[in-house]
């Protein structure tokens, strides 16, 4: 892969950052700071640990230093949209923060999850997603997100399962007030569905347990299973999919389409998606032989 180079950081620099806990496995850095030179623009992207407790001196501290704009990831999206002094219409839907614009009125607060996940489902999966029974793991900030997105898709049924009962029957109980024409249910389904995806963080670290009971649910009941995490590449959960013969996929592709769609909301130009895909192909994967 060719390498544009970025010119020299100096006092014009334009910062931007993802914030989450754990974050050492992002590679938005790469795909963003890869974007930014493409373009010519003097721009950095930088990743920043930061404790759910500490979110909201952090994103006033990025306001106060002039950053362009955040990224959130796992645990801050929910937590995020009482921190923001406007929250677009995005984020009042879908119910998340994932992107924070700087500049008047304020810290504006996006959610370009939604169309992400929807659009890599479409790629990754070839999935028609009107009609389908889908299997959710998680209802937190990327579930609750996912689960409303795919019931304005017409989904015919979604399985909501998460480890705080309380929160997947919350969920629940909103997308029959918003979406009633889809049948929700908060257990595992008693036979086939043609998605089950993972919104969890379960699978991030080496050794976690599965986001998946596979005594209240088998892999080969699933016809396709898309992971939301990227990195590892494969999952345990997509191992165990893939041998159980189901098409499988994992975040990249959403990882892709929200970063672009937050680069558009902070620079005001077009995102240069090909070359952002092929720097988190290559972070991710490695370089091509």
């Amino acid at each position: 892969m060719s390498h544009t180079v970025l010119p020299a950081i100096n006092a014009a620099t334009r910062l931007c950052a993802v914030f989450g806990s754990p974050i050492k496995h992002s590679a938005s850095p790469a795909m963003h700071n890869a974007a930014f030179a493409a373009l010519g623009l003097n721009w950095r992207y930088v990743a920043c640990e930061v404790d759910p407790q500490n979110l909201r001196p952090a994103i006033a501290g990025a306001q106060a230093m002039g950053f362009a704009g955040l990224n959130l990831t796992v645990p801050h999206k929910r937590l995020a949209l009482e921190l923001v002094d406007v929250l677009d219409p995005s984020a009042k839907t879908w119910g998340a923060v994932n992107t924070i614009r700087f500049g008047p009125p304020g810290a504006t607060g996006f959610n370009t999850d939604a169309d992400a996940i929807i659009t890599a489902l479409r790629e990754d999966l070839q999935l028609a997603l009107p009609g389908a029974r889908v299997l959710l793991l998680g209802a937190g900030g990327a579930g609750r997100t996912a689960a409303l997105k795919l019931a304005s898709e017409r989904v015919a049924e979604l399985f909501l399962v998460n480890r705080t009962q309380s929160k997947a029957d919350a969920l629940a109980d909103e997308i029959r007030r918003q979406f009633p024409a889809v049948k929700v249910s908060t257990a595992y389904p008693p036979d086939d569905v043609d998605l089950l995806l993972n919104a969890t963080s379960l699978g991030l670290q080496p050794g976690e347990a599965s986001p998946l009971d596979a005594t209240r649910f088998a892999l080969r009941q699933a016809r396709a299973v898309y992971d939301m995490i990227y990195r590892p590449a494969e999952t345990p959960l997509l191992r165990a999919a893939r041998a159980a013969g189901c098409r499988t996929a994992n975040g990249l592709g959403m990882l892709l389409y929200q970063g672009a769609a937050a680069f558009e909301i902070w620079t005001g130009q077009a995102a240069p998606v090909d070359v952002m895909r092929r720097a988190l192909t290559e972070n991710i994967y490695g370089p091509a032989q």
